[in-house]
């Protein structure tokens, strides 16, 4: 017997209990989360610190670093989404709908927990916490694989958690970690048809690329976020630039982080040194086409196609000027990954032409792309960014964590 096959052997077990536990008890559980882990802050820095020094060790980039690192305002935010969880509905058991057939039967189609949901996640351990509280407020167990840069993290949280769950009178198991990273477990947990309904694989391009060809178990596809902003000729050029700046440099290593701006020419001259202006601070590489470089000089590094259909996560930024809003659109549609784009723009037509033909799972209009996000969104804690189109799409919540299923009634009914 393999490893995943233990792990899964006991999510089954434990998954009936969380599956028809009431609101109250999920609740319950989250809350005593929230107080274990504020009670255990320094226990858990001092496992972060050693993943922060091993990540140093093996040269991980400062911004992908910052997606491992926790501090003590962070662990409170990871505390706070606990609570601010139980404030949310369960939707399960919610009614969608019912109705009665000629001969009587009565039908009714009711939300439910999918069952146990395997994440296959890298780098930042909050998500080691978001992907178990939102499992359990949505009566699902949980197998999680995090990846081994943040293993020591994940170890102590997990624990933490599974002490709340066993307090609260459930199962340890009801969520459980992966303690082995290699490959081959990894592999083998995509192929676990027996034991976990769904997977969702959490992290960058080339681990979703691998859990979608690999995977025998059905899969929710979450995606990388190569975002773009298109400045349009129209655009007030101060809330283009607070935008722009915000998308690209609050937290650059995160899936909604923009990574291609694209400028209406009429505006270019303009725009793009006040824009260079702003990155300075943050040191933001700037890879532009070539009316980009003819405007900032040779600060601009050549862009290519590559570089346009790349996720940085990084202070990196691709550039193109383009000559209308159909030429950013047809720009968008060939190098997206339908996560997040946002115009702006004056013209109410601009908006809703962007809208309507830009193929992405949230498209913004003067507002930035970091707001893609479950909390933001008012979901509470996110599972992930859908960007596929069956199921679900956009931040993932817990209404997006369940399935439904018919409950028939009848007095002796028989088909003819």
């Amino acid at each position: 017997m393999g490893y995943i096959d233990e792990l899964g052997i006991k999510a089954k077990e434990a998954k009936r209990s969380i599956a028809s536990a009431g609101t109250t008890k999920k609740d319950e559980i989250l809350k005593k989360i929230a107080e274990v882990l504020r009670a255990n802050v320094n226990i858990i820095l001092e496992e972060n610190a050693r993943d922060i020094a091993a990540a140093k060790d093996n040269g991980i980039s400062e911004a992908m670093t910052d997606r491992l690192r926790l501090t003590k305002e962070r662990i409170d935010g990871i505390a706070d989404a606990c609570i601010q969880l139980t404030s949310l509905k369960d939707p399960v058991g919610e009614v969608i709908e019912g109705f009665t057939r000629p001969n009587g039967m009565k039908i009714t189609k009711v939300r439910v927990p999918m069952g146990v949901i395997g994440i296959i996640f890298e780098s930042r351990p909050n998500v080691t916490v978001d992907a178990a509280t939102l499992c359990i407020k949505s009566g699902n167990a949980a197998i999680l694989r995090g990846g081994k840069e943040a293993i020591n993290s994940n170890k102590i949280l997990m624990k933490l958690m599974q002490d709340a769950v066993e307090e609260c009178g459930f199962k340890r198991e009801i969520i459980q970690l992966v303690q082995d990273t290699s490959r081959e477990v990894s592999t083998e947990m995509m192929k676990a048809n027996d034991y976990i309904d769904v997977l969702i694989p959490r992290g960058g391009k080339g681990l979703i690329k691998a859990v979608v060809q690999n995977a025998t178990v059905p899969v929710i596809e979450t995606g990388s976020g190569n975002c773009h902003i298109y400045i349009d000729e129209s655009a007030d050029i101060e809330m283009a630039l607070n935008i722009t700046d915000n998308g690209k440099t609050q937290r650059p290593s995160v899936c909604n982080a923009l990574e291609t701006c694209l400028v209406h020419k009429s505006v270019a001259e303009k725009f793009l040194p006040l824009l260079k202006e702003r990155f300075a601070s943050h040191n933001v590489e700037i890879r532009g086409c070539k009316e980009t470089k003819r405007i900032l000089g040779d600060c601009v590094i050549d862009a290519n196609d590559e570089d346009y259909a790349t996720e940085y996560n990084d202070y990196i930024m691709s550039i193109k000027v383009v000559d209308s809003i159909d030429e950013a659109i047809s720009h968008i549609q060939k190098y997206s990954t339908g996560h997040s784009e946002c115009i702006v723009t004056e013209s109410l037509k601009a908006s809703e032409k962007f809208q309507k033909e830009v193929d992405s799972a949230c498209v913004y209009v003067n507002c930035s792309t970091r707001f893609t996000d479950g909390g933001e969104f008012g979901f509470g804690a996110e599972i992930g960014i859908s960007t596929q189109r069956l199921h679900a799409r956009g931040p993932m919540g817990l209404r997006e964590m369940t399935t439904m299923k018919y409950l028939i009634t009848g007095d002796g009914q028989i088909r003819e």
